[in-house]
This record gives structure tokens, sequence and C-alpha cells, in this order.
């Protein structure tokens, strides 16, 4: 059975279309040092660096940014709105303003109390949407109770909806046409097409039915690859919190790819004598597991999740009922998506003015704010 965990490195090939790849995401397929591409057959996993495959995209996109500020076009810029304290929310808007101070994105922020109005938001929204200098809008969530998230996410102008959220992005995602792709599955895409993982005619299971990540994560996959946004062609099941264990067990042992957008942990065990916190250069150890380390031993020791087994819980163990025949890859973990997400989430600011060259199906607004 080959496995895909993602900690480590391997050797992409960029792309030579950037316009294309964030359109299509038709990257060629990944080839080793070597220059032979991946074998399907392998038994041992293979293991994929998010944190290196985020760096080569921030790359390749600050090239593109810089390219097309030097042809004369305004530079990009991204307006952050952040309601209340939530500290998580906090972090990932500090995160996407970085990531696109990093490539060359202007941005800011803006802070409003939790106890703001809907109205008032709404009304801060369409003054954004107005504005000529602003080229995405991004309202953080989740938001407090009393505003309404959909409502809010239909008030974003389409062409500046950097999230994807808005009802005219979804629907033309779920129509197989270009639109804004939420970002988190917009990464796992990339990660599946740049590490040449093929899904064309496999079994797809995706744990999680999330609007904004399990279900375009869904859309991307099993759609035809020959229509106007290509898809993975391949069949697709929907697994969630409802699911019987012993069904999702069938199921993930009958597929070909699985995409974990949720994780149960295991119950601790009671901590031995001889264990103890992992020093702070074995945090990373355990792919999929917890880590303690073992005072008798001097080593860091893997408690695996449910489901992983392997000294670094790097292997998925599964009893199969399918045929020996089957390829099995895990293709993506959810964390690699929320580690690409912020960064991708940039990327389509910048990628609605360099499209408007192509067919577009909306008006670009552009402006210029200094970083």
């Amino acid at each position: 059975m080959a496995a895909a965990t993602f900690s480590s490195s391997v050797s992409l090939r960029p792309c030579l279309a950037p316009l294309r790849r964030w359109r299509a995401l038709s990257c060629p397929a990944l080839r080793s040092a070597s220059g032979s591409p991946r074998s399907a057959a392998s038994d041992e996993a293979t293991v994929i660096s998010g944190t290196k495959l985020a760096k080569e995209v921030l790359k390749e996109v600050q090239r593109d940014v810089e390219s097309w500020i030097s042809f004369g076009n305004k530079r990009p810029h991204l307006t952050v709105v952040l309601v209340g304290d939530n500290p998580a929310s906090h972090i990932y808007v500090r995160n996407k303003v970085k990531a696109a101070a990093a490539v060359g994105i202007s941005s800011e922020i803006i802070l409003r109390p939790e106890d703001i109005s809907q109205e008032e938001l709404l009304d801060m929204t369409l003054k954004l949407n107005k504005d000529p200098s602003v080229s995405g809008v991004l309202v953080q969530l989740p938001l407090p109770d009393h505003i309404d998230e959909r409502t809010v996410c239909n008030a974003i102008a389409p062409e500046k909806d950097v999230d994807g959220f808005h009802i005219i992005n979804i629907g033309r995602l779920c129509l197989d046409q270009p639109s804004i792709i939420p970002a988190t599955a917009a990464a796992v895409w990339e990660i599946i097409k740049r590490t040449g993982i093929q899904t064309f005619g496999k079994n797809v299971v995706v744990a999680g039915r999330s609007k904004n990540v399990g279900m375009p994560i869904s859309m991307l996959l099993h759609s035809d690859g020959e229509h106007e946004r290509p898809g993975g062609d391949a069949t697709v099941t929907i697994t969630h919190r409802y699911t019987p264990k012993e069904q999702l067990k069938i199921h993930t042992q009958l597929a070909d790819i699985v995409i974990v957008a949720a994780v149960e942990y295991t119950e601790q065990p009671r901590l031995l004598k001889l264990m103890q916190t992992c020093l702070e250069e074995h945090h990373s150890y355990c792919i999929n597991g917890l880590c303690a380390f073992h005072s008798e031993l001097r080593k860091p020791i893997c408690k695996c999740l449910a489901g992983y087994n392997g000294e670094r819980c790097e292997h998925l163990t599964l009893n199969s009922y399918a045929h020996n025949s089957y390829e099995r890859y895990i293709a993506v973990g959810i964390g690699v998506g929320i580690l690409t997400s912020g960064i991708l989430a940039i990327i389509y600011c910048y990628v609605r003015k360099r499209c408007r060259k192509l067919k577009s199906p909306y008006k670009v607004c552009t402006g210029e704010t200094a970083l």
C-alpha cells in the first residue's frame, strides 16, 4: 500500500505557465531527482513537504506580481476586515498579510469591535466593493453570532471575493467554470497536481462536508477534466460525522485516495513514568501522532492516531476489503491545506488582475496602494 504523508522533502518541477496554473491547475507531474515519475506501485511512503511547496508558490507568485507591475499595471491590494478579538482569527489574518507582503501585494487590516451591527458591516463592505484601489476583500470568519455570515459573504463583490464564498463563485465552481476557489480546497488541489497524484478514474473519499473545504474539494475532484474549469475525473464519496464508522471503514478501504478534512484523536494513554514531554527538536518527529520522550531509551516515542502505524506514524493502516490490485494514496492532510490556504487566498487577488487579458466573467477593479 502506497501512502503519501507531508513532512520532509520532494523535488518539484516548477510550472511554466503561471496563469494557466492558477486557473486550470494543470502543472506537469512530479518527478524525482533522477527525472523519472514517481512510481504508483511503490510500497514506501512518499513524503511531501507542504512547507517547501508553499515557499515555491510564494517565489513564483512574487515573480509574477513583479512582472505584472513591470508592464505598467497597478500593484494588487488586499483589504481584510477583522471583527472581534478571536485569537485564532488574528493569527490567520497576520499570516495572510505577511504572505501578501512576501509576494509584493499591498494590504491593510480594518479592525472592528465584536458588537458591530450587521448593517454597519454590510455598509463597509459596499464601500470596499466600490473602492477602485481595493483589488480583493476578505471578511475574516467566524463572525459574531448576531451577524449572518452568508449575508456578509454574498455582500462582497464576486470579483473581489478572495475567500471564494460568494454564491456566484460557489455556483460557478459547481458548474465547472473558472471561479475564485475557497483557499483550502485550492491548496489541496494544487498539492495533488504538483505532486503528480493521479485522480483520473480513481475512487476518492473526502472526510468532511463543510461548504468551504469538503464540498469544494469534492467538486474539483469529481468534475470533468475537459470542462471549462478542468476537474479530476474521480469518483468521489463524501463522508461526515454521521457516516457510520463501519461504513467509513469500508469506504476508505476501497479508496485510492483519501482526503482527510477532519481528524479525531484517540484517547490519550496514561503517561508512564519513563515518558516525558518531547524535546523541542522532536516536536515534528511524529507525523500522524503524539510525541513523548522515553527517558530510559533517550529517544522520542510516537503514539499514533487511529489508522496509522510506523515508528513515526507515517503509514496508514487499513484492513482491506478491496482487491490487492488497488493503488492507494493518502493524498492530502488538511493541515497541509491550511498551511497553504492563506497564501493561495492572496494569490487570487493577483490572478483576477492578470486574467483580465483573457476571457474574464468579471470586471476587475484595480488600484495602487504602497506597501
